[in-house]
């Protein structure tokens, strides 16, 4: 039964989704956001914080700021059964209603697998030198990821040999128009950019990525490919793991928790699963933002008074690859796709690192430590 109080929620997770929800809630109900780091990492622009160390300052946003009447907590969820919810601290919170918004994981630097914002910073730093270092650069995965860190490599250092092999027979899998493909395609060739597509890899470099060391590996078609460092652009992995009871039997075979049309997890009322762990739809920062709101209007609709809830339809595709600040492609609903000077002044240029900013109301230009 929801308290006659303020109702709580309870928010595990405080990335994309996750704290767009606790904000948007933040005025009328008592929200928790729980995360296991005391700042967010703002990803997206995580390849042009590997060339240009100078955007270390802006990507790393302090949770302490976000909430004006909620509070933030550092901890992480170890077991959720229902709303139930115990945290590595072992409190236990069982609030009116949980939001699941833990995301995924992704190869080191695009995320991080470590929850200190200092340790994160001096890695991203030994990356950009091994990088520096490096005269030729592979990425593995012909995706968003890789076209874009393959982008920001050679507009940072034009004279680097940057090569990208993957097993698909085109860039940019996923449900996006040919002309898209074509358009990065075109712009990765007039970069000086070496695609090596159609064959996987016999095995992926024995050395860590994102470091400097001799890489000989070649593809099942016969082809060698050298290099001085690589990076591993692909491997999603929700974290999902701590899910308990009927909630863990909500998960597919590859993590993620399957929600019904209001984006419940399981079904199961007053807990819901949003972002990189919900099945409901691509792994996208717009996706989790959409998912995010529409769970944040329905809890909203119900405590106000107005239950009436509005079902969740999958976002048509969309996407903005840059390949550096001037360069880059995207595909958005009534836009259809366009080239490089719209991509770069939507996204490539910024990538919305002020808009972020803001959010958590860290002041425009200001150096976050």
């Amino acid at each position: 039964m929801i308290s006659e109080a303020r109702p709580s929620v309870v928010v595990l997770g405080g990335g994309y989704a996750g704290f767009t929800l606790a904000k948007s809630l933040d005025d009328v109900a008592d929200v928790t956001l729980v995360d296991p780091s005391d700042t967010f990492m703002h990803n997206v622009a995580s390849w042009r914080t590997l060339v240009e160390p100078e955007w270390l300052d802006r990507i790393f946003l302090p949770f302490d700021g976000l909430l004006r009447h909620g509070r933030f907590v550092r901890d992480q969820a170890v077991a959720v059964d229902g709303r139930r919810v115990t945290l590595a601290s072992g409190r236990r919170l069982e609030p009116d209603y949980l939001v699941l918004a833990t995301g995924s994981s992704y190869p080191f630097p695009a995320k991080s697998d470590v929850w200190d914002a200092e340790k994160t910073r001096a890695r991203m730093l030994d990356a950009h030198d091994a990088l520096r270092g490096a005269r030729r650069v592979l990425v593995v995965g012909a995706g968003p990821s890789g076209l874009e860190l393959a982008g920001e490599i050679k507009a940072f250092f034009p004279d680097k040999h940057v090569t990208i092999a993957d097993i698909g027979a085109d860039v940019m899998p996923g449900p996006f128009d040919q002309a898209l493909r074509d358009e990065l395609r075109a712009q990765v060739h007039g970069l000086g950019i070496e695609l090596k597509l159609g064959s996987p890899l016999k095995a992926l470099p024995e050395a860590a990525p994102a470091t400097l060391s001799p890489i000989s590996i070649t593809t099942e078609a016969g082809d060698e490919l050298t290099a001085d460092i690589w990076f591993r652009c692909f491997g999603v992995e929700p974290r999902t793991g701590y899910l308990t009871g009927a909630l863990a039997e909500a998960r597919d075979a590859r993590g993620y928790v399957r929600v019904d049309e209001y984006l419940r997890a399981g079904g199961v009322d007053r807990v819901y699963a949003i972002g990189d762990i919900a099945d409901a739809d691509r792994d996208t920062v717009g996706s989790a933002n959409a998912q995010a709101t529409l769970v944040a209007a329905n809890i909203r609709g119900e405590i106000t008074g107005s239950p009436e809830r509005t079902a969740y339809e999958k976002i048509p595709p969309m996407v903005i690859v840059p390949l550096g600040p001037e360069g880059g492609a995207g595909q958005l609903p009534g836009q259809g796709v366009f080239g490089a000077e719209q991509a770069s002044g939507i996204k490539g240029a910024t990538l919305f690192a002020d808009v972020y900013a803001e959010m958590f109301n860290v002041p425009a230009g200001s150096t976050r430590k």
